[in-house]
């Protein structure tokens, strides 16, 4: 299953891209979604696990599921007033 992530700030800055695709096998969890994301862009794993995920504009546990069909995000922390 092809599952699309958006990236955002820190984590687009550093992937150098806006979204990236991921090919998984099923059933997909937002948790495979990051541990893949940092196989698949290196550069990202140092950072991954201070980022939220949200699914389909929803914050989302690792445990949670995910269709082919919904909206991944991967959030980095921001800083800031």
């Amino acid at each position: 299953m092809i599952v699309r992530v958006k990236l955002f700030a820190l984590t687009q800055d550093l992937a150098g891209c806006e979204e990236v695709s991921l090919d998984l096998e099923e059933p997909v969890t937002v948790g495979a979604i990051r541990k893949n994301l940092g196989e698949s862009v290196e550069v990202l794993q140092p950072v991954l696990g201070s980022c939220a995920f949200a699914v389909n504009n929803e914050y989302a546990l690792d445990s949670v599921m995910v269709q082919e069909t919904d909206e991944v995000a991967c959030l980095p922390p921001v800083s800031g007033g």
